[in-house]
């Protein structure tokens, strides 16, 4: 640890002065906010029968949904996201660069962390079934330790646009975003008044690239002074209230059990102003933010754990499992206290330092994946075919393996090893990974 702090002080003592550091907190703030959340929810114990259930917080506990309202902040990821892209593909722009280059990198960048997560829970699922633990044990282990996959595959996607976005904005400027929010809001009365089917998931396109068009709004100034980035949380906060009083939208802001709508899965107009509210709240807070982080060691912490910001994201869920498997193999310690009750929050300070505890090894054992091997180089752009076939391959991959698990309730194998395999093919298509190394050496 001494010797990474000591890699991110110099990183940061490098930091050129006009770096927005506000950008890079709030990106680390929003994956820790995540994970504290995930670590929150997810409340599993086990009843006098001696049987694991899988509870859940936010069903068992009401009241605990207000506090979404809070952990929910995949919004500030992808403002973050569209201030980076904006300026990374004007970059790319002014230097006459290719966009397949300039996306291949991206693509690069998020997914070589996958690789290792995904191995991994794929020999733990097949030794699992050859050892006779039960095939639904074996999902439900595997499926929450790689829920965080799907993020990855709507990013990804809203990325690819990003090109088309920014020209979008740089022409209509505001018109971008009221256009998006307006087909949002056409999307969910279709969903909601007209019963239209399946039409609510374009929303996971109009929701999440009008966020991160408000992302090209910080990075070009276009959001004015203190006043105006108030007027546009109180705005946002306003619309959430009437929308959850008044509309159809629940309170929490991600999925709960038994919940008839959920505002996350697709996204809904609830959570879009929940987006528009904290995009007004913390840039209100920028200024302050920047002069907080001259402080030599916030900003050091910052960078360090930008430099791990993947790892700790994809690898999070795995510790909470495993903690709770050891727990579960030693009897059932400290699960008996039924979630929500007053022992169950005063254990949470210990159980949260057994899982710190659990994903530090991990961190050290993974994160130099994220700095992995980038894309080669060419004399010639990764062609466009295969860039867009390897996006396909490799979304449609992270989207199955959140939503029907690698763990296979049949077969010999106990593994969906077809799901398995789209990241790693579509990302030798695009240029990098496992795959591509191999065919290239073989070759």
């Amino acid at each position: 640890m001494a010797g990474l702090w000591a890699k991110a002080r110099s990183m940061a003592e490098q930091a050129p002065p006009e770096r927005n550091r506000w950008v890079d907190f709030l990106r680390a703030l929003s994956i820790m906010a995540v994970v504290v959340g995930h670590w929150l929810v997810a409340a599993p114990w086990v009843d006098a029968d001696g049987a694991v259930q899988g509870g859940h917080l936010l069903g068992i506990l009401e009241w605990s949904q207000w506090l979404t309202w809070g952990f929910q902040v995949m919004p500030i990821f992808f403002l973050v996201g569209g201030y980076s892209n904006g300026v990374s593909w004007a970059a790319t722009r002014r230097k006459e660069g290719h966009y397949s280059d300039w996306f291949a990198s991206r693509i690069q960048r998020l997914i070589n962390p996958v690789f290792p997560v995904l191995l991994v829970w794929a020999v733990l699922a097949f030794f699992g079934t050859q050892f006779g633990m039960e095939r639904e044990q074996v999902r439900m282990a595997t499926f929450l330790a790689l829920i965080p996959v799907w993020f990855l595959a709507v990013y990804l996607l809203v990325t690819a646009l990003a090109p088309l976005t920014l020209r979008a904005w740089e022409r209509w400027g505001w018109g971008s975003f009221a256009a998006l929010a307006a087909a949002a809001v056409a999307v969910d009365w279709l969903t909601f008044a007209a019963g239209v089917p399946y039409l609510n998931f374009l929303n996971f396109l109009f929701v999440w690239v009008g966020i991160h068009q408000l992302g090209y709004a910080w990075q070009s100034g276009r959001f004015g002074g203190v006043a105006m980035r108030l007027a546009w949380f109180l705005g946002g906060l306003a619309a959430l209230c009437a929308l959850v009083f008044a509309g159809p939208y629940p309170v929490a802001m991600i999925g709960v059990p038994g919940a008839e709508i959920t505002n996350s899965m697709p996204p809904t107009l609830a959570l879009f102003a929940l987006g528009v509210t904290q995009t007004g709240l913390v840039l209100a807070l920028e200024g302050p933010g920047r002069r907080m982080l001259e402080n030599v060691r916030l900003w050091t912490a910052t960078v360090l754990m930008n430099g791990m910001i993947m790892t700790v994201y994809l690898w999070h869920l795995t510790a909470f499992v495993l903690v709770m498997v050891a727990a579960w193999l030693a009897g059932g310690v400290g699960l008996e206290v039924y979630p929500g009750t007053a022992g169950w929050w005063l254990a949470r300070p210990v159980w949260f330092a057994l899982y710190i505890i659990a994903l530090l090894p991990l961190i050290a054992l993974f994160a130099r994946y994220e700095r992995g091997m980038g894309i080669a180089a060419r004399e010639t752009p990764v062609p466009q075919w295969r860039l867009v076939l390897g996006l396909l391959l490799i979304c449609t991959g992270l989207a199955m393996t959140a939503a029907i698990s690698i763990a296979s309730p049949e077969g010999v194998t106990g593994v969906r090893l077809w799901v398995v395999a789209l990241p790693f093919i579509g990302a030798a298509l695009v240029g990098f990974g496992p795959m591509y190394r191999w065919v290239k050496g073989a070759g």
